[in-house]
């Protein structure tokens, strides 16, 4: 029994149902009834963490720990619950501690969660993939779980607002086949970010009307989302920020 997940799970439900979300799910097949997998996903918006668990649910009400950043955690509110529902604190400068808790979970038979886009895709194309999952897979010899997700963008991304009211936004998620754990990391990751580039063709092509414009729509299809090579560049641009020491962090305390 696991209370503050199953509460976290009703307590979602709840706000989909309110919200008038509609979910499609496919390949539930591919998630392993038992055993280990590393659910890797892809990242569009703020929430995709909360629906890319949907999958695991409904194969055997499956529960998925997901590896998010540090800062989440910190928080009054939402820490307590994610340390209540055994996800993994990663330091992104320091993720060696994470990394093995993950492959940990995994050689435990449990199911682990990651984004191996790192950070949210602007331009709601797939980015470059971190080679971590394909590590952890191999490490623990557990198969990878390709998720794919599109339209959660549109709930909250970002550099938008959020949008949780009543929306109806429909909102696609596919399991691909699983891919082994069998080769070298870079190898299996060049895999597995084909199979998911593959597979989010798929689910927009499926998606209907992109209209022109659209903050969520990529620039491929019309929209007012940036490029894959703009975003980039406004990914650089925060790192740097972010790697600048601010005044209070320059030299020795008084």
């Amino acid at each position: 029994m696991e209370p503050v997940y199953g509460t976290v799970i009703t307590a979602a439900r709840l706000l989909w149902l309110a919200e008038g979300l509609k979910f499609t799910v496919s390949g539930v097949g591919n998630v392993p009834k038992t055993g280990p997998g590393v659910v890797a996903v892809n990242h569009t918006g703020y929430m995709d963490f909360t629906y890319a668990g949907i999958p695991a649910f409904l194969q055997g009400r499956r529960k998925v720990r997901f590896m998010a950043k540090k800062e989440v955690f910190d928080n009054k509110i939402a820490g307590p619950l994610m340390r209540g529902m055994k996800h993994i604190p990663v330091d992104r400068g320091a993720g060696a501690d994470s990394y093995a808790q993950a492959v940990d979970y995994l050689r435990r038979g449990e199911l682990v969660g990651v984004f191996p886009e790192a950070t949210i895709s602007r331009s709601f194309e797939i980015k470059e993939f971190k080679s971590g999952a394909a590590r952890m897979a191999l490490d623990a010899n557990a198969p990878i779980i390709p998720t794919v997700m599109w339209g959660s963008q549109r709930i909250w991304t970002k550099g938008h607002p959020k949008r949780l009211g009543r929306t109806g936004v429909k909102i696609l998620i596919s399991v691909c086949e699983p891919i082994e754990p069998v080769g070298d990391p870079d190898a299996i990751t060049a895999k597995l970010h084909k199979v998911m580039s593959e597979k989010l063709l798929e689910l927009q092509d499926a998606y209907g009307t992109h209209p022109a414009g659209e903050f969520w729509v990529p620039a491929r299809l019309g929209g007012s989302a940036p490029t894959l090579a703009e975003a980039n560049k406004l990914d650089a641009a925060d790192q740097a920020k972010r790697a600048r020491p601010t005044p209070d962090s320059e030299g020795p305390a008084e």
